[in-house]
């Protein structure tokens, strides 16, 4: 059975620890090629650049290209397949024999800008008057920072009032998809003070562990605002976007 293309994400992901071993023979080489294709923020470049193991940078530079999402994934492969690249590192050779999603950037776009909805409705009983009968209002509710429409007004409606809390297994799942541009995350989408996060760096030993506790962090702090599909739309938001295959799970409904 021949396996299907993989998306650029997909593919970064699955040749990470490779591409680690490969590239950390010139860390700074990859990245002032990855700047000069504006690959990343100038604060992720300058988060990279800190980075004085050469493998903790290829990891770093790799972690913030994942994070930014499918363009710059695919921009990220076109440079490995450069030839400035493949004459460094002879090794990535393989990387011209990968397949990629036929389902490119503009489309996928196209795809997801066909499948929102501007408006949503939903008939609200009222209460009952004394007197009265019941009657119902239709009225327009519009999406709430940008969450797709295959989010259903159920979940919606759920995100407002706050009765779909998000659950720790899926601060864990959110948790692994989150790489070492964590602090950034916590500091800018979740608006965790720097002590916090370093108390938590200090705390736990483990990348993972720390990130979970950063995120249990912003459920305590949030209460009953601390819903998946506003977690969802934090992280979804400027430089420190995660892709959204790994958090679009947060939108599901039961």
């Amino acid at each position: 059975m021949t396996e299907e293309p993989a998306t650029e994400i997909q593919l970064l992901r699955s040749h990470k620890t490779t591409l680690i071993e490969i590239l950390s023979a010139d860390a700074d080489f990859v990245l002032q090629h990855a700047d000069s294709r504006h690959l990343l923020s100038h604060r992720s470049y300058q988060q990279v650049k800190a980075c004085r193991i050469p493998s903790e940078k290829v990891t770093e530079l790799l972690d913030c290209i994942i994070q930014k999402g499918p363009e710059a994934a695919q921009g990220m492969l076109e440079l490995l397949k450069d030839q400035a690249l493949q004459e460094t590192f002879p090794m990535l050779d393989f990387i011209k024999d990968l397949q990629v999603s036929t389902l490119n950037i503009g489309e996928k776009r196209t795809a997801r800008k066909r499948r929102e909805t501007p408006y949503l409705h939903e008939s609200i009983p009222s209460k009952k008057i004394k007197g009265q009968s019941h009657f119902t209002h239709t009225f327009p509710l519009k999406p709430y920072n940008n969450v797709k429409s295959s989010h259903t007004l159920s979940g919606c409606v759920s995100l407002w009032t706050g009765s779909r809390l998000i659950e720790e297994k899926q601060l864990m799942t959110v948790a692994r998809a989150i790489g070492r541009c964590w602090r950034e995350i916590g500091r800018l989408a979740l608006d965790i003070k720097s002590v916090k996060l370093e108390q938590i760096e200090e705390d736990h030993s483990l990348h993972v562990e720390r990130v979970f506790a950063m995120l249990r962090h912003w459920q305590t702090c949030q209460r009953e605002k601390a819903t998946a599909a506003r977690l969802h739309s934090l992280l979804s938001q400027n430089d420190w976007a995660l892709p959204p295959e790994s958090i679009d799970f947060l939108l599901e409904t039961d």
